[in-house]
């Protein structure tokens, strides 16, 4: 009597380990707006090979949102009258994989609503197995915008701002130069708002220097880069500076220095030259 329960315990443990539900190690990363695969497979426990999941039943639910469905495949079809709205239409297992194991489950345009755990659960008769993952959702920002914010023409040095917007999660800023050597600069200055990150640093560059620089935010394997155009910051520092009004004073001193040239001829051709000279000096630019 002893040894039939001895060999009906025995029986009863090798079915249960008839097979296994093997998924990834590391979270599954996704990008916002791209599909992603959520990996999952069924293995002969003993020896690791696959086996046909065809007439099984396969669920893939939500484990953090007490798990409510995902996807559900069962009498060798999609059964998804109870799945979550949100995933509506979104989708799919590989049917023509099944046979092979292979219970891996496609998501079409990811958001960041799709983060969290998911449980892929693979069931036949009384036999039942799952496994649990997180999927991350990355967001990609803009490319980086180059700004001036001030400019020294005593050190000729420009005080420059790249800003990147619409992260997920905070990205790597840095300023670097042709070789890609890191450049001195501040601090990241990192601003949330709801789900996304804008960061911003600044660098001080000579104007010799200008042409030698950029730069680059990087999230992962993520990467966006813009180089400092000397044209586009003269532009900015051309378009700031007050020359309206500069050559409004110029005209005044003009009208103003021809009086007095009238009244004191002997002197007009050299106070003329100098004066010139003077205001040329006066409306330059540093680029």
């Amino acid at each position: 009597m002893k040894s039939v329960v001895v060999m009906m315990l025995f029986l009863h443990c090798a079915l249960s380990e008839k097979f296994k539900v093997v998924g990834p190690v590391s979270p599954v990363v996704a990008t916002a707006g791209s599909d992603v695969v959520l990996p999952c497979s069924l293995r002969h426990s003993a020896d690791q090979s696959s086996l046909s999941a065809v007439n099984m039943n396969i669920t893939w639910t939500r484990s953090d949102l007490g798990d409510a469905l995902v996807h559900f495949y069962g009498n060798r079809e999609d059964m998804n009258t109870r799945q979550i709205p949100h995933y509506r239409g979104r989708t799919a297992l590989f049917t023509e994989e099944l046979q092979n194991g292979n219970v891996s489950l496609s998501l079409s345009d990811v958001s960041v609503f799709d983060e969290g755990e998911y449980r892929c659960n693979v069931e036949s008769g009384e036999w039942e197995r799952d496994f649990s993952f997180k999927i991350r959702v990355e967001v990609i920002g803009t490319r980086p915008l180059i700004s001036v914010e001030r400019y020294d023409e005593k050190s000729e040095q420009f005080s420059l701002l790249c800003e990147s917007k619409g992260w997920r999660p905070q990205p790597d800023l840095q300023w670097l130069d042709r070789e890609e050597n890191n450049l001195t600069a501040g601090d990241t200055e990192s601003h949330r708002e709801v789900d996304l990150f804008t960061v911003k640093r600044r660098i001080t560059v000579y104007k010799t220097d200008i042409d030698n620089s950029y730069c680059r935010v990087t999230l992962g394997r993520h990467i966006r880069e813009e180089r400092v155009k000397p044209s586009a910051i003269c532009d900015q520092v051309q378009k700031s500076s007050p020359k309206e009004g500069i050559m409004g004073g110029i005209i005044s001193a003009v009208v103003f220095d021809l009086v007095v040239a009238g009244i004191v001829y002997v002197c007009t051709g050299a106070f003329w030259s100098v004066h010139a000279h003077k205001e040329l000096q006066t409306i330059s630019f540093p680029c």
